[in-house]
Parts: C-alpha cells; structure tokens; sequence
C-alpha cells in the first residue's frame, strides 16, 4: 500500500519534507505519493501530514482562509500523524503567543517566537532526540521556543528549553529537520509512533 504524505505547501521547505518523507517510507520498503496541499479538499486522503517552516501568521491565515485549518484537526482527531516544524510548531500550539497567528491546538504547549534570536542568529546544534540512537543534527532559522508543556512529552532540548515534543500523533519541532538530509525525525514522527 502506499502512503499518501501531504505538505501544507501554502509556504516553507515544501520539496525539502517531500523528499525526507519519501526518505523515510523508504527505509520502510513502504511507498510514499507526496501532494501538496494549497487548498481544502486533500487532507481527507491523506495518511500523514507536513505542517513546514515559513511565517506563522502567514501559514495560519491562509490554513483558515482556504478551509485547510479544520481539516488538519480533523486528521488527528483521527489518530493520523503530524510533523509540524518552526513555524508549523508555532501553528499547532495551543498558545501560540501571538494573537495573529490563530492556533490549531494540536500539541498542549505554548510557544515563543523567534526565541533563539532572528534570521542573523541561526545556528546548528546536536540534539539529544528521544527515540534516537545518536544525535541528530538540527538546524535552527530564527526558532521558536517552547515556553510551557501541558501534557505533551518532550523528545529533546537545547539550552534547557524544549525544542521538539509529542502529542499524541503530532510531533513539533523547533527546528528544520527537512534541511539536514536525515530523515531520522520524520521517521520518529510517521513510523515510530508507538
């Protein structure tokens, strides 16, 4: 069978999780079709789904706009699984931090943009993931950080903040997984969900 991976593709790394997902299904001997999703109306096929990086505010608005938004929820009410990254993070907050950036409430935590500082502030790190034998090596773009968890459990840190957790189906990372080669973290959020 062969799963369908959709990408929000409204903005961000779209081709970058494209190919990590299909990356991933791979070292799974599992076929993976990769749609982009701009509009409602796709979601509903979908068997996992991408929420990447961009501007929040901007990602949020056009989720509600085109009818995206409800069915993202839909998706995991439905036990399917989500990789949200930076400001696809920021989106599936509970507390977003940002009255303009309108939540979809998938992970119980609240967030802090750009909390690592803006663009000129970037870096790269090794992260301590749980459910990962070495390290993986993040990169983080002007990155939120998580500045409370409800029930979520954190998956790793850095400088004693949470930078990736897990709620249920959803897995938000602070960082850009896609950008890295190593499809490790989509893996750990569509394969090893146990």
């Amino acid at each position: 069978m062969t799963l369908t991976a959709g990408v929000i593709a409204v903005q961000g790394d779209v081709s970058e999780h494209a190919t990590a997902v299909r990356a991933a299904a791979a070292a799974h001997d599992e076929p993976a079709d990769v749609v982009e999703i701009r509009e409602s109306g796709i979601v509903p096929d979908c068997d996992v789904l991408l929420v990447p990086g961009g501007e929040s505010t901007t990602i949020s608005r056009l989720l509600t706009e085109e009818g995206i938004a409800p069915e993202i929820k839909t998706h995991v009410r439905a036990g399917k699984p989500v990789l949200a990254t930076c400001a696809g993070l920021i989106v599936a907050a509970r507390d977003t931090g940002d009255d303009r950036v309108e939540a979809l409430g998938l992970l119980d935590v609240t967030v802090e943009r750009n909390a690592f500082g803006r663009q000129k502030d970037s870096f790269e790190a090794p992260l301590d993931v749980d459910g990962l034998e070495e390290p993986f090596h993040a990169v983080f773009i002007r990155a939120p950080a998580i500045s409370d968890v409800g029930d979520a459990e954190v998956l790793a840190t850095w400088e004693d903040r949470p930078v990736a957790v897990r709620d249920g189906p959803v897995v938000g990372t602070a960082f850009h997984p896609e950008l890295t080669g190593d499809h490790r973290i989509h893996d750990l959020a569509f394969f090893e969900t146990d």
